[in-house]
């Protein structure tokens, strides 16, 4: 949806279908006489109703959806992605794509909680190949937007052939995911009771009693600040990284080049995703501890690009398309890197609500920086 940003604000679609034939449809400008090239409405917007409804689920998640059963939590994710891209796809308005962005988000913030949780009943491990996939999905998903447009499909159709993706979740989790191993000795029969009842059962096991339904909201205060040293860094990246990807991305226009407006923004979407599943996928060659080098380094990022939308002082594009790719290097190993610490730091009986709680942290900072990029487009966007 993030890769589709551009596409969704940059006509109204008041033609009916005939936005869906182009596949670069023309601009509807916010002020004609801007160099920015601007949107009537920032990309910011489409980040707001894609990561508000996640902020929302992320910040309840820790107070009672442990309640729900995962299956049941899959299943509504995976209705509400095919949902989201038939929405988006058929819709004739910009009002109606965000509605269907926020079904993406619904989806992406339950699904996020509800399997970073579970990582807390297999191996350690198992955060880095769950890093390692999600950046693998962003890379999937903004390359083949590009790939599939730059082709000459509409984005009507680009949409609609995603609708694949959600089945195969489905599918995955009820056919093919395992149960965890036992965990406890001694009982093995007992054990493979209480490691299965969290993935198909109506409630926490009884037999763990350190399980994250039992901890008192004091307990759960605790850990929760406990985790700040690696919570506020991963807002901090997520915040910088944000503010470019939907505040600049759709500034940093270059006319000196063969690609349009929409493809440049493309292109940008997937350079970042591609640096974030290498950097997601290093953990096991490559440990950061101190994440907050990398929030240093974000924020270097940010003010250097925010300086050339400025000033326009890079003559090629693809410089811009090496520090984009550097910034997904710098977010994909804050997000790898914090999770890894807090699977190693935390104790077992805290550690599916530590994942759950530490969820937070990159959507917070990601609204943030929607927040404070649709001003920022306004006042560029209406400069001479």
């Amino acid at each position: 949806m993030l890769s589709a940003a551009h596409d969704i604000l940059s006509h109204q679609r008041a033609s009916g279908n005939q936005s869906h034939v182009n596949p670069d449809p023309p601009l509807t400008p916010h002020n004609s006489s801007s160099r920015f090239d601007c949107n009537s409405v920032s990309t910011a917007a489409v980040l707001l109703a894609d990561i508000l409804p996640t902020l929302v689920i992320k910040l309840l998640a820790p107070l009672g959806l442990h309640l729900l059963p995962y299956s049941p939590r899959v299943l509504v994710s995976g209705i509400c992605a095919a949902g989201s891209f038939l929405l988006v796809a058929f819709s004739h308005s910009v009002g109606t794509s965000l509605c269907g962005v926020v079904l993406a988000s619904i989806s992406s913030g339950l699904g996020e909680v509800t399997f970073l949780s579970l990582t807390a009943f297999y191996p350690r491990a198992v955060i880095s190949w769950w890093s390692s996939g999600t950046g693998g999905a962003g890379l999937l998903g903004a390359l083949s937007y590009l790939g599939l447009t730059q082709a000459g499909l509409s984005p009507q159709h680009t949409l609609l052939s995603m609708l694949g993706v959600p089945a195969l979740l489905l599918a995955s989790y009820f056919c093919l995911l395992t149960p965890p191993a036992p965990q406890e000795p001694g009982g093995e029969e007992e054990a493979e009771t209480s490691a299965r009842q969290p993935l198909m059962g109506s409630e926490a096991p009884e037999s763990k009693p350190e399980s994250r339904s039992n901890l008192s909201l004091p307990e759960r205060w605790t850990v929760f600040k406990g985790l700040l040293p690696y919570i506020v860094p991963l807002v901090v990246v997520y915040f910088a990284e944000y503010f470019i990807n939907q505040g600049l991305f759709e500034l940093l226009f270059f006319r000196n080049t063969s690609l349009s407006h929409a493809q440049q923004y493309r292109w940008y979407q997937m350079l970042y995703q591609a640096g974030v599943f290498v950097s997601r996928s290093s953990l096991r060659c490559c440990h950061i501890r101190f994440t907050w080098v990398l929030a240093l380094l974000q924020c270097l990022n940010l003010a250097f690009l925010l300086v050339d939308v400025w000033l326009s002082f890079l003559p090629s594009i693809y410089l811009v398309f090496l520090v984009v790719l550097y910034e997904g290097l710098l977010g994909g190993a804050a997000y790898v890197n914090t999770f890894h610490q807090i699977a190693l730091e935390t104790s077992d009986e805290h550690r599916e609500f530590a994942m759950a709680a530490a969820c937070i942290s990159d959507t917070f900072g990601i609204s943030l920086s929607g927040l404070l990029a649709l001003p920022l487009h306004d006042f560029l966007c209406n400069l001479p």
